[in-house]
């Protein structure tokens, strides 16, 4: 039995890990890569692999950097199903086909740019996929239950665990009948796909495993600790009441149109309700986080206690914090002409692409104004430099100078800390034979693999490289 590392790997996106075995082979996540003026190249030569010979693909959860190329994987022959929660498939039927139409989008953006270089011809750039091969990829989705386990194959058996990052997500137990060859044994693989951390509002904390004989753990955050969730809300409150009320501006949040955005409502509403602010004017720019949002709602049983009591109150008292859902271009447009006392929720998380650039664009330069990053941010990405201090971006070509305000509010994270993720491993009862640590940049997963053979004194922890292949000893 062996797996190969085809994407998150030494870095966070394009989550792909391909397990073969004498008589299966299958994909744990099919994502994109992203941040990074290669990640174009980067997910073109992604899937060089036998795709028709795949018998499944199991998905965690509906980030694109864990799904955004299930699409080329049917166009370039996949034709096996793909297994995930519900809450997931509802999701993917709005994510990928957007994306879709983005690669398509971007493609003839491309092609009118480099056309009008010199007047010369040029072959334009292909999308990685279009909206019809997103369509078609749909059709290959198969909802599966938390915590009922399934065969996808004779020889495999699968169960689905709640993993608490964004709604649906779930880490991947798998358990592989190796033969009579190998004996007739079965081995026991863990992927914990992307976790949440624990105690923290909308959604439940992940679940325990208790053993594995191979484990993939994530280190988005593995080297660093979050700060805790009383200290980010009063960091939140300082910086909304600075901005609108003292230098009366407006706070631009670039936010993952699944998960951070209805996360960072649900935070607000609960700030709101306990006085803690007041008369927001919240207008979220998205079309896809107007449907995610919906999704969420549809599936009210996947939060916890507190979200959904918060959810009725928020129905009640909907003039205390007035939520408007941007959806056609024109409304967007218009909000360039507000100058203050708006906050400006807008994807994308990682301002590489859609309508946050444009308000990033027009509120940037404005010294009252304020950016408050509450995610991840890619290496590459106009997020990152933002967070690492540029004092000017290129933004539609144009150098953009930052004048506003940056906030970087880690509390609010998807991801679990150090410490988050430490907790989740400390219920297994013994080391797994072979720990990879995957999904973070060289440095935190790095990190990340020394602190759990210091704190949890397991032996047998790596980090392993893109493309690399490890036998499963």
């Amino acid at each position: 039995m062996r797996i190969t590392f085809h994407g998150a790997a030494g870095e966070v996106t394009g989550s792909c890990f391909l397990v073969e075995t004498a008589g299966v082979r299958f994909l744990v996540d099919c994502g994109m890569f992203q941040g990074g003026r290669d990640a174009w190249q980067k997910n073109m030569r992604a899937l060089s692999f036998d795709l028709k010979g795949l018998d499944f693909i199991l998905l965690s959860h509906a980030h694109l950097d864990h799904s955004g190329l299930l699409p080329r994987a049917t166009a370039l022959g996949f034709r096996g199903p793909v297994y995930a929660t519900a809450a997931t498939v509802d999701l993917l039927a709005v994510m990928l086909l957007d994306s879709a139409h983005i690669q398509e989008k971007e493609a003839e953006w491309e092609a009118k740019r480099r056309h009008g270089r010199n007047g010369r011809r040029v072959f334009p750039r292909a999308p990685l996929y279009t909206v019809a091969q997103g369509q078609s990829c749909l059709r290959q989705l198969r909802s599966v239950a938390y915590d009922q386990p399934f065969s996808p194959h004779p020889s495999v058996r699968v169960c689905l665990r709640d993993a608490g990052h964004i709604l649906g997500s779930s880490i991947i137990e798998i358990w592989l009948e190796e033969g009579e060859k190998a004996g007739g044994r079965t081995r026991k693989l863990v992927f914990s796909g992307d976790l949440g951390m624990p105690s923290r509002p909308v959604l439940r904390d992940p679940t325990p495993i208790e053993e594995a004989d191979h484990l993939l753990v994530e280190s988005t955050y593995g080297n660093r600790l979050h700060k805790s969730l009383e200290a980010t809300e009063d960091e939140l409150v300082e910086a909304l009441e600075d901005t609108l009320r003292r230098k009366h501006g407006n706070v631009i949040v670039p936010a993952f149109s699944v998960g951070r955005t209805q996360e960072v409502l649900f935070v607000l509403a609960d700030l709101v309700r306990r006085g803690r602010l007041k008369n927001l004017q919240v207008h979220v720019d998205s079309p896809m986080s107007m449907s995610a949002t919906e999704i969420t709602l549809k599936h009210m049983a996947l939060l916890d206690s507190r979200t959904r009591d918060l959810v009725e109150w928020q129905r009640a008292n909907a003039d205390k914090m007035h939520v408007r859902f941007v959806q056609d271009v024109e409304e967007s447009i218009a909000l360039n002409k507000v100058r203050s006392g708006a906050v400006i929720l807008s994807a994308s998380g990682m301002c590489d692409a859609g309508r946050i650039k444009y308000h990033l664009l027009n509120n940037l330069p404005r010294r009252e104004c304020s950016v408050i990053i509450t995610g991840f941010q890619a290496a590459g990405t106009l997020g990152r430099r933002l967070v690492e201090g540029a004092k000017n971006v290129t933004i539609f070509g144009q150098s953009v100078p930052v004048r506003a305000d940056l906030y970087t509010i880690g509390g609010l994270s998807a991801h679990a800390d150090q410490d988050g993720l430490l907790g989740w491993l400390r219920y297994f009862r013994h080391a797994p034979r072979q720990t990879f640590v995957v999904h973070g940049e060289a440095e935190a997963a790095q990190a990340f693999a020394g602190a759990i053979s210091r704190h949890l004194k397991w032996t047998r922890v790596a980090v392993p490289q893109h493309g690399s292949t490890v036998e499963l000893a």
